[in-house]
């Protein structure tokens, strides 16, 4: 096996994919049943066994197997000597197990502050003015330092939100009470599809995803998706968050040698499927832009138009299974697959989509200069792990035996949002009951107090007083006056 490729199958020659262009990103379409999961699995094997750590999504639940070696069968040693793979072997491969739900791998968390406005409001499928006081909830969150970590946080945020809108309309803009309530009933709906378990910490540290074994194989970072489809918004994502996390944290490579992790994300209509315009264009510009941090995407789907076209203008490696053409639309999806590769004069490769078997692929991936190669029809290799679902005893000693183990598998509830709004308001409601106690205590004060008149009479006594001051005061103003006259005339 080269040293600087990854094996993917025989054709009228041997079909490598180059580790220093894998970060140029892929694309694996093929109808269901054609072989598109034993390619990821293949493909993960042999980066692996290069050193490159891998992400991949089991989306059925038979992509685990790749933690074990396959078993030996005779159908598997006829494809491997066809193409003359003639060091072909049985192995597992180093595995992390993860699971949003935390029942099938380490739990996989992060914080509401680091999922962001815009992601969570693709969750919740809210509205513009709803995405809108979503986006004031986290301004206010920032400059009042309130950490978001999990929904509790969130919701009681939007609580004391709809208390101040007064407060807060000329600084951040309106809040309306009956928006912030769609929003907790979106929240709610959530909670009811487990996503509370997504939220908290500790937070996935992304480094975690690009681990090595001490004799240099990369690590295959499984996560548990057969469940997590049921929510298929939250799975995409989940997996558009961790896509833009690596893109914000991973330094500036350039073009490495070798990736530093490979992305696969299965099912990817899902990240496309009613996403607004705005939306795919920073998905656009993440694919774009996350080459340079050495991170390789690879879009697996059943059809290439399942991909909006400035995506799918970045995958230079591409792998194409069978597809059928009964419908126009097929029909169309056939054509556009076919006039995405570097034709081959041998063939016609619109022909030959629709009449690929199992196992069978069109297969054009970059060559030295990152020009496309011209495409061959190609017999994929056989894994060396097992195909199919690893056994329940083996995914818990793997778990166990996981060098992440004990970092995730508890969960912490640190003060938070939370907690400090809380106390906010407890001081609130104390304020209120002693201003109105003190207001009860002077109301009280001014019932006991006895009653005087306004005016009170003088006795003659005081008159003649009070008369012989004013007639004296009138005297002596006069003497001042004329002696200040006097001196003048002078």
């Amino acid at each position: 096996m080269s040293d600087d490729a990854v094996f993917i199958g025989g054709s009228t020659k041997r079909e490598e994919l180059l580790l220093k262009l894998a970060n140029r990103h892929g694309l694996i379409t093929g109808a269901t049943g054609t072989g598109k999961t034993v390619t990821l699995q293949i493909l993960a094997e042999g980066f692996s066994e290069m050193g490159v750590p891998v992400f991949a999504a089991d989306v059925k639940g038979d992509l685990s197997g790749i933690a074990q070696p396959g078993e030996p069968k005779d159908f598997l040693f006829k494809r491997a000597k066809k193409i003359n793979f003639d060091d072909y072997g049985f192995d597992g491969f180093p595995t992390i197990f993860w699971d949003l739900f935390g029942k099938k791998g380490h739990p996989v968390r992060t914080t509401i502050s680091e999922m962001g406005p815009l992601l969570l409001s693709r969750l919740m499928n809210l509205t513009e003015a709803q995405e809108g006081a979503l986006n004031i909830a986290f301004r206010i969150a920032d400059d009042e330092g309130l950490l978001l970590l999990d929904l509790k946080d969130l919701r009681a945020l939007l609580s004391d939100l709809a208390e101040r809108g007064k407060e807060i309309a000329s600084e951040y803009g309106n809040v309306n009470k009956r928006t912030i309530g769609a929003i907790q009933r979106r929240l709610l709906v959530m909670e009811e599809q487990g996503t509370e378990h997504f939220f908290g910490e500790p937070a996935l540290d992304i480094r975690d995803l690009m681990r090595t074994t001490r004799n240099g194989k990369g690590y295959i970072n499984i996560l548990a998706a057969d469940d997590l489809m049921q929510s298929p918004q939250l799975y995409a994502t989940f997996l558009l968050w961790l896509l833009s996390e690596l893109f914000e944290e991973l330094p500036e490579v350039g073009d490495p040698e070798r990736p530093k992790l490979v992305f696969f994300f299965d099912e990817a209509h899902l990240l496309f499927d009613d996403a607004p315009k705005g939306l795919i264009n920073t998905i656009e510009q993440v694919v774009r832009l996350i080459r340079s941090k050495g991170v390789g995407v690879y879009f697996v789907t059943q059809n290439p138009l399942d991909v909006p076209d400035d995506v799918l203008g970045q995958l230079g490696n591409r792998i194409q299974h069978a597809l059928r053409a009964f419908t126009p639309r097929d029909q169309k999806a056939v054509r556009a697959a076919a006039q995405t590769f570097r034709q081959n004069p041998a063939f016609d490769t619109e022909e030959v989509i629709t009449q690929l078997g199992v196992g069978e692929a069109l297969v054009s991936t970059l060559g030295g200069k990152g020009v496309p190669s011209m495409v061959e029809r190609t017999l994929i290799r056989p894994p060396s792990s097992r195909m199919g679902p690893i056994d329940e005893d083996a995914r818990r000693a793997a778990i166990k035996n996981s060098p992440v183990y004990g970092l995730y598998d508890e969960d912490v509830d640190r003060e938070s949002a939370y907690e400090i709004l809380e106390k906010r308001a407890e001081q609130r409601a104390k304020a209120a009951e002693a201003a109105k106690q003190q207001a009860e205590r002077e109301k009280a004060a001014k019932k006991a107090a006895p009653r005087r008149s306004g005016r009170t009479r003088q006795t003659a006594t005081e008159r003649f007083v009070k008369n012989m001051a004013s007639s004296v005061g009138r005297q002596l103003g006069r003497a001042v006056i004329r002696g200040l006259l006097g001196s003048f005339l002078r």
